[in-house]
C-alpha cells in the first residue's frame, strides 16, 4: 500500500501482497537483508551436525560466541499466515460448523491474563496433519486455525523439530522457514477448505489481497553439551540476530539495542523476545501459549488496520474521479441533487471504517500494566498500530471533509433554485395583477 497521505507504509510488514514490502522490512528492520551465509535452501541437504557448530556462530561476535558453543535446543516453529476473509464472522455460527473438529473458544491461562480482557474469544480449530520439507528432509507440521469476529482467519503451520538441535541448525531451519515458501501452497490449500466451510458465518465473504505473515521460535529447553538445563539469560541479543534479523555479519551495539530493544521475562526459566516479523519465547511449560496468543492477537489487528488503510487509499483516487465525472456531466438538477448517490457511498464508507476499526482496537484491552500486558504494548508498539490508525483517521478525515463539501454545494444549490422560484412568483403576481387591472 502506497499513498502520500501515510508515509508510515514505508515500514510495512513482509507479506504475499507486493515484493516491496519485504524492502520495507529490510529498510526498517535490518540493514541487510541477504539469506544467513550456510542457510539451507528448500532443495538443498539438511544441515549435518558438522555444520552446525559453525553455523552457530555465525553473525555473532567472537567475544560472545562461547554463550552459544554447544548450546542445544529442543523446539518448534510456528508461522502464522493471517487473511481478512470478510467484513465480519460470527463466532457462534462458526462453532457450530466446525463442530466436527472440535473448535474451542481459547483465553490466555496465566493469572497476570487478568489485565486482557477479551469482549469476543476467537474461535480456535485444528485443521489437520501434514508434511513440510526443509532443507531437503521431511518435518511434521500441525495446521490450525484461529477466527476473530472482525474478520480475519489466522492459519497457522506448527513444524515440530528434532529434538536436541544445535543453535546453528535451529537457526538455519529458522531461515528456510522465513522465505515463507515451503508453506505457501499448504497454507492456500487450508484457506480455501476452511472459508467454504464457515462462509455461512461470514458477512461480505472475500478474501483480500493483504495478507500477514509472522513467526514464533518456540523452545522449550535449553541445554548445554551434556544436556543440563540452560537458563534463557545465557541467550544475549548478539546471539539471537542470526535467527530473528537473519544477519550472517555481527551487528554493533548501537544496531543491536536499537533492533532488539523488546525483551521480556516473567520466570527465570522464560524469555521473550520481539522483532518486527518474529520472536523468539522460551517457555518450558508446553501448555502455556500466552505469549504466543498476544502476538497472533496483535497480528491480527495490524492486519484489519491495514486492509482499511488499503481501502481507503482506492476509495480517495476513486473519489476524486467520480466527482470530476459528476461536475462534467452537465450544468445543476433543479429538480435532484447529482451527488446523492456519492454522497451515500461516502456516508457508507466512512460509517463502515470507522465500526471495524474501533472494534478492532476494543477487541483486546488493557487494563493493568504487567507481563502479558507489556508484551501487547510492545507487539502494537513494534507494529506502529498508532501510525497505522492515524493514517486511516486522516483518509477518513479527507472523506468527511469531502462529504460536507459536496453536501454544502447541493445545499446551495438547493437554496439558490427556492430563491429562484420565490422572485418568479413575485413577478408572476406582479404580472398578474398588473394583467388584471
Amino acid at each position: 500500500m502506497h499513498d502520500t497521505t501515510h508515509d508510515t507504509t514505508q515500514d510495512i510488514k513482509h507479506d504475499t501482497t507486493s515484493d516491496s514490502t519485504h524492502d520495507a522490512r529490510a529498510a526498517a528492520a535490518s540493514p541487510a537483508g541477504a539469506p544467513p551465509a550456510g542457510a539451507p535452501s528448500a532443495g538443498a541437504s539438511p544441515p549435518a551436525p558438522a555444520r552446525g557448530a559453525a553455523l552457530e556462530v555465525a553473525g555473532v561476535p567472537t567475544a560472545d560466541r562461547a554463550r552459544v558453543d554447544g548450546l542445544h535446543v529442543d523446539g518448534t516453529a510456528i508461522v502464522y499466515r493471517l487473511y481478512d476473509v470478510g467484513y465480519e464472522i460470527a463466532l457462534d455460527r462458526a462453532l457450530d460448523l466446525l463442530a466436527a473438529s472440535a473448535p474451542e473458544r481459547v483465553r490466555p491461562v496465566r493469572g497476570e491474563a487478568q489485565a486482557l480482557q477479551i469482549r469476543n474469544p476467537p474461535v480456535t480449530v485444528i485443521l489437520g496433519h501434514e508434511r513440510v520439507t526443509l532443507g531437503g528432509a521431511p518435518f511434521p507440521v500441525e495446521v490450525s486455525a484461529r477466527l476473530f469476529d472482525f474478520g480475519v482467519v489466522s492459519l497457522r503451520a506448527r513444524v515440530e523439530l528434532p529434538p536436541r538441535l544445535a543453535w546453528g541448525e535451529f537457526v538455519a531451519l529458522g531461515s528456510a522457514l522465513d522465505t515463507g515458501a515451503p508453506l505457501a501452497p499448504l497454507f492456500a490449500h487450508h484457506l480455501r477448505l476452511l472459508t467454504e466451510r464457515v462462509a455461512a458465518a461470514v458477512e461480505r465473504p472475500g478474501v483480500a489481497e493483504q495478507a500477514e505473515d509472522y513467526i514464533v521460535y518456540r523452545v522449550g529447553r535449553l541445554t548445554d553439551g551434556a544436556g543440563a538445563p540452560v537458563a534463557p539469560a545465557r541467550l544475549g541479543d548478539a546471539d539471537v540476530v542470526p535467527l530473528l534479523l537473519n544477519e550472517t555479519r555481527p551487528l554493533s551495539a548501537d544496531a543491536r539495542r536499537e533492533l532488539l530493544p523488546h525483551r521480556f521475562s516473567y520466570y527465570e526459566d522464560d524469555l521473550a523476545i520481539l522483532t518486527w516479523d518474529n520472536a523468539l519465547v522460551v517457555e518450558p511449560r508446553e501448555h502455556d501459549a500466552d505469549v504466543q496468543f498476544i502476538l497472533e492477537f496483535a497480528n491480527a489487528q495490524l492486519l484489519e488496520l491495514r486492509y482499511y488503510d488499503a481501502r481507503l487509499d482506492a476509495e480517495l483516487p476513486a473519489m476524486y474521479d467520480r466527482i470530476a465525472a459528476l461536475r462534467r456531466g452537465g450544468g445543476r438538477s433543479l429538480v435532484r441533487n447529482r451527488y446523492a448517490g456519492l454522497l451515500g457511498a461516502l456516508q457508507a464508507q466512512v460509517a463502515d471504517s470507522t465500526e471495524i476499526v474501533e472494534r478492532v482496537e476494543n477487541a483486546l484491552k488493557v487494563t493493568d500494566d504487567v507481563y502479558l500486558a507489556r508484551v501487547y504494548s510492545a507487539a502494537l508498539e513494534i507494529f506502529r498500530a498508532r501510525a497505522w490508525r492515524a493514517g486511516i483517521d486522516r483518509k477518513l478525515a479527507i472523506v468527511r471533509e469531502t462529504y460536507a463539501m459536496l453536501n454544502g454545494e447541493a445545499q446551495a444549490t438547493r437554496a439558490e433554485v427556492l430563491e429562484a422560484a420565490i422572485v418568479l412568483l413575485i413577478v408572476l403576481e406582479i404580472v398578474m395583477a398588473l394583467v388584471w387591472e
